[in-house]
């Protein structure tokens, strides 16, 4: 099996890493966001919940959790669920885990920022909504921005873990074919994959930072 037919066999793996990759972030961002207003809400029970939520999802393994996502359906309700629900499950499993960690990243921003930018904005007229939205957002946005691309490179080589459930996104393509050629050169192939991956990512946020030094 030649260079050119090995990238063809693990193409299809690429795109569903990246197809995870991107859908994770589009629900996971905003969610975290929402869950991070939930763990400072002044509602004793809406703020332990979210906090016993988010000491799961980080005190437990990703791959434990998809597993749960998955198979609970059946094992706990019964339910026989469809072989598309495989796909929705890692879709699921990863936005719920990530979403719990942006949410503390979130919530460091937010608590970070000065109670005197508040004070200033109720002088000025802004409601909460409008205070939080124009102002205080797009500083902790900056703020964190750096911890935010440390998640964001962690996801893509997490994504490999989709395997656990038997998802045939790239490092599962790579397993398989290794075993049909018995050597590593898959591995090395998806290894390469992964760090380009990560590169792109980088460099993008990087860019974004840069784009943002203007809340120094």
């Amino acid at each position: 099996m030649d260079l050119l037919v090995l990238l063809s066999k693990l193409s299809e793996g690429m795109l569903k890493t990246v197809e995870i990759f991107v859908l994770t972030l589009i629900i996971s961002l905003p969610l975290g966001l929402i869950v991070s207003m939930g763990r400072m809400s002044k509602n004793f029970l809406l703020r332990n919940f979210i906090k016993l939520y988010i000491s799961i999802m980080r005190g437990t393994p990703l791959m434990l959790q998809l597993m749960v996502v998955y198979f609970g359906p059946y094992y706990i309700f019964g339910i026989h669920m469809p072989r598309s629900y495989r796909f929705v499950a890692v879709i699921i499993g990863f936005s719920l885990n990530y979403a719990a960690y942006f949410a503390e990243i979130y919530r460091g921003g937010i608590e970070s920022m000065d109670i005197g930018q508040y004070e200033a904005a109720k002088l000025l007229g802004y409601n909460r909504i409008q205070t939080f939205v124009r102002i205080i957002l797009p500083q902790v946005i900056k703020r964190i921005l750096p911890s935010v691309t440390n998640e964001v490179i962690t996801l893509v080589k997490d994504t490999s873990l989709a395997y656990v459930i038997s998802f045939s996104e790239m490092f599962k393509q790579a397993k398989a074919i290794a075993a049909a050629r018995s050597d590593m050169i898959p591995f090395v192939a998806a290894g390469i994959f992964y760090y380009i991956f990560n590169l792109i990512v980088a460099t993008v946020m990087e860019k974004v930072e840069k784009k943002l030094d203007y809340y120094k």
